[in-house]
This record gives structure tokens, sequence and C-alpha cells, in this order.
């Protein structure tokens, strides 16, 4: 066996502090509640980080495809259709859907917001999975005509509720010999969405295909294709045909660029907070090794006696060495029991201090999400769990050894 009866026997009896070692005791114990809190924050914050990347990520999809096409200004696509049907036969294409966006102001009674206003139609808009489980409560029979849907915060912010009207100015409107008329129309709303992020429920107006082809004055024509993919690894390969496809008369884009500059600052604040978390193990670790020192200061009469009875170097080395050990593992396994217990139960926890505190903990205008996500990543979790073992098994050395080098006759002597 790696570590004798005898060798667990006195560095278990060495971990029961005496009342005159309770000092040791308690450095000790700071070193234990160190690590199992740097270890349980670490992959808090991780997890959340991962979470919060991951539910962007899932909204931007589940709005948008991978990859955009855009119409340049004034040219519409007038032959959308034909595009359509040749994009969707390329390999690793899932879906193809055309619709119009625009940027208009929307007026209800005293309130006025700006909102992006998509036309789509209905069926086109049930094959997104994360539209169509937003809008259940929805009749998308009358998803037709002069009715829309609005995003439920902005429905909020003016004050809207199904049923009543909305009147959509666009500055784009009619040239006449007075100058240009802006476009004004009036729509009924006929339900709200929610989806979960606030960019998305507090600016976007759904509006039928053929409604937004009338009000734009852009009849069988679209200003946009969006195409999803079945698998995002094909996406350069994917983008590469389309642009090769498509020519000079559209504007391809995809999903990376338009929010390169919003998931690489999360990137960023993801290595530095597992960077500065990790020194909080660090910090517990020379806990370990001052709480050892101290021990084997104590217990130098004990060395010695120990040492005259037979105890070898590499005995007394391996009894400070379990010392130290116990307390990483125990602390470590503590950590990530309390850690993976907060990342399952985290939305129950938020909401919890919320009532407590009687304020929002996680604004969605803040944090774009209306719910604090979590998602633990077994590899990740596996790699603060040995840094953390590694930390405290190095952190025993020095001590072990200092404790194996001890003249046991000195120790004797000013005894």
């Amino acid at each position: 066996m790696l570590f004798s009866k005898f060798e667990r026997m006195v560095a278990r009896r060495y971990l029961k502090a005496k009342r005159r070692e309770g000092f040791i005791s308690v450095i000790t114990g700071f070193a234990f509640t160190g690590i199992a809190l740097g270890v349980a924050t670490l992959i808090i914050v991780m997890s959340v980080m991962n979470g919060f990347r991951q539910e962007l990520l899932s909204r931007i999809l589940g709005i948008n495809g991978h990859i955009g096409i855009m119409s340049t200004v004034g040219y519409p696509f007038n032959n959308y259709k034909e595009a359509v049907g040749d994009i969707s036969q390329f390999p690793n294409v899932s879906m193809v859907i055309p619709m119009i966006e625009n940027q208009l102001l929307v007026s209800s009674g005293a309130a006025a917001e700006g909102a992006m206003v998509r036309g789509i139609a209905k069926d086109d808009l049930l094959k997104k999975e994360i539209l169509r489980n937003s809008v259940v409560k929805i009749d998308m029979e009358k998803f037709a005509g002069n009715n829309v849907i609005l995003g439920s915060r902005l429905a909020q912010k003016m004050g809207i509720i199904p049923g009543d009207e909305i009147t959509l100015i666009s500055p784009n409107g009619k040239v006449t010999a007075f100058g240009t008329v802006p476009r004004m129309k009036s729509y009924k709303v006929i339900g709200t969405f929610e989806v979960g992020m606030y960019e998305y429920d507090a600016n976007f107006i759904f509006m039928p295909l053929e409604a937004a082809q009338k009000y734009f004055g852009i009849p069988g024509a679209v200003t946009n294709i969006d195409v999803t993919l079945d698998d995002d690894r094909h996406l350069p390969q994917v983008r590469r045909a389309i642009e090769e496809s498509v020519g000079a008369g559209a504007y391809v884009y995809d999903w990376k660029q338009t929010n390169s500059a919003f998931f690489n600052a999360i990137a960023v604040e993801r290595n530095v907070m597992f960077i500065i978390l990790t020194l909080i193990i660090l910090v517990a670790a020379f806990n370990i090794i001052t709480g050892l020192i101290m021990l084997v200061k104590d217990k130098g009469r004990d060395i010695a006696v120990l040492r005259t009875m037979g105890a070898t170097r590499g005995m007394i080395m391996r009894i400070f060495f379990m010392d130290g050990a116990f307390i990483g593992v125990v602390g470590t396994t503590l950590g990530l029991v309390l850690g993976l217990l907060f990342c399952y139960n985290i939305e129950a926890i938020r909401q919890f201090l919320q009532d407590i505190s009687g304020r929002e903990l996680f604004s969605a205008e803040i944090y774009f999400l209306s719910q604090l996500p979590a998602q633990v990543d077994a590899a990740e979790v596996s790699v603060v769990v040995i840094i953390s073992l590694l930390l405290s098994f190095l952190a025993t050395i020095y001590p072990a050894y200092r404790a194996a080098r001890f003249d046991p006759v000195e120790a004797l002597r000013y005894e």
C-alpha cells in the first residue's frame, strides 16, 4: 500500500487538534473553507458564463439563421423564390426563409417607440422552434392581412394588449410634389411573443409577408433571406458557396460576424474570471502551507520520538503529506458539491434572493436574458478539480519535507 496503517493513524490524530493547538486548527479550517469556496465559486462562474453564451446563441439563432443575405439599398430580391429553391439544395442547409426587415416607428396613443419590423410568412415563422414555442397562445390563423405580433416587452412599454391597434410610420414614404410623405398604416395586434432575450422581446414586430410587401411597396419581393444550417461547423464552406451563387448583387454575412464583438467580450471576461478565481484556491493553498508548517513546529517533540522509535524520514513526510492532502481533497469535494448544487438550482436561488431583497438581481435590460442561465461543462469542472487538487498537493510538499528533515536530537534537547 502507498500509506501504511501506522502512517494513516498518526496523520488522522494530528488532524484532531488539541486545545493548545487551537490556532493551528483555525488556520487549517480557513484553508479548508477557502478551497471549498474557491472551487464552488469557480464552477458557478464558469457555468454561468457558459450558460449565458449558450442561451444568447440559442436565442440569436432561434430568431435569425446562421447566414443572412441582404439586398443592397433600393434593390430588393425580385427573384427570391428561385434563390430560396437553389440555396435549399446546398449541402448542410436545413432551412431558408425569405423576409422583409426594416426599422420603423411604432405608435399607439401617446406612446411611440422605435422597432424592427420583420415581414415573414406564417409557415416560415412556425419553422423556427423558439418562435413556435413563444406563440402557442396566439391563433396563428389570424396572422394574415393587417394583423401583427409584438414582442412582449415592447407591448409592455407601450401599454398595448392583444386587440389594440398600432400605427407603423416609415420615413421612406411616397414622393409627392410637396416632398416625401412618411408612410403610415394601422395594424391590429393579435398577440405577443417572448423568446427570453430582451433585445428581441423589446424591439421586434412580426408582420405577414404579404402585408409587409404591400406596406413597403415591394410586391413579390423581399429584402432578406435567412439561412439556417444543420451544423455550425459547416458555416465557412456554405457561406462561401452562397457568396459565389448570389454574386455581387447582395451582401452575405453570418451570425459570428454580426455578433463578434459581443461574444469576444464574453470570452475575454470568462478567461479573466477563471484566472482571478483560481487565485482564491491559490491563497487557500498557502494557508495549507502555513498550517502545516506550524503543525510541524508544534509536533517537533513527537517527530523526534517517532524517529527514535524507528520511523523513517519517508514515513514522517508521508504523514504530513496525508494531512495536507486530506484538507485539499475534502475541501475540493465539498466545493464541487456546493458548486454543482448551486448551478442546478441557480434560478430558484435567484428568485429567492430577489424576493428577500425586493430588488431585481438580473435585469433583462442589462443582461439581455430574462433568466439566469447555467450550463455545467464536465471538462471544465474536471479542470477546476484537478487544479485545486494539484495546488493542494504541491502545498504539502515543503512542510512535509521540513518535517522529514527535522533533527530529533535538537528537538529533544530543547524540550
